[in-house]
């Protein structure tokens, strides 16, 4: 079955999500300019970067702990990459959404089932046109700033079965203390995971990405997912 073509799935995602700005994703104009004036920030970042000879040019998965809402930034800056991934469409209704309609990120409904669909087409088209996705599949960012939660399957999985040639690394990111004007950020990059999508069990494919993203960059691991952690730290109202 042929896709339709970009402007027709980009109409549907409109229709997904009424009065909501939702820009170009995968295909922003103002992705070049924007990592332009991010590459500006590192007047402020010291970013060590480890790993980047081990993707190749084209498409490939990029798939990261989620500490901070940096992250992607942070990585980015240390490359001339598109790098393309999942937000909250939440995000969007707020006045930052700017910045991820100007990189071109794909909004998610979480547990809406088109949405989900949709999202995972615009990514799928952005690994068509030679580009790259980042994905977090810890799906919030850490409660505290250190450690790696559990891994949700939900939107890991049906892309790497969607697209089982291409390239999967592990990126992580952490913020060691901060010296003097600079803040720090150290990204790590694996070699390309062995997966076969095609062969391997599912629960294979999750213990091989959950060990190499720890192996990667040395992070620690909690065996809970992270929204667990945040909700159960919430205060009870009814106390």
């Amino acid at each position: 079955m042929t896709s339709p073509p970009y402007e027709d799935a980009l109409a549907q995602g409109r229709a997904l999500y009424p009065g909501v700005r939702i820009g170009r994703p995968g295909r922003a104009r103002t992705y070049w300019a924007t990592i332009a004036a991010m590459r500006v920030l590192r007047v402020k970042w010291s970013v060590d970067v480890a790993g980047s000879e081990h993707v190749a040019p084209g498409a490939a998965i990029l798939v990261g702990n989620h500490v901070s809402a940096m992250d992607p930034v942070v990585a980015v800056m240390a490359h001339w990459w598109r790098v393309t991934a999942f937000t909250k469409v939440e995000v969007y209704e707020k006045r930052g959404g700017i910045f991820f309609r100007l990189m071109g990120q794909i909004p998610l409904r979480r547990g809406d089932n088109e949405s989900t669909a949709w999202a995972m087409d615009m990514a799928t088209r952005t690994l068509e046109d030679g580009n790259k996705v980042g994905l977090y599949p810890e799906g919030t960012r850490s409660p505290d700033g250190r450690t790696m939660h559990r891994l949700h399957r939900r939107v890991l999985l049906p892309m790497l079965e969607a697209n089982p040639d291409v390239a999967v690394h592990a990126i992580t990111t952490t913020y060691p203390s901060a010296s003097g004007f600079r803040r720090r950020a150290v990204v790590r990059i694996s070699p390309r995971l062995d997966i076969d999508v095609r062969t391997m069990a599912p629960a294979d494919i999750m213990d091989l990405v959950r060990e190499t993203l720890i192996a990667t960059g040395g992070l620690e691991y909690v065996d809970t997912y992270a929204q667990a952690v945040k909700g159960a730290r919430r205060p009870d109202p009814d106390a």
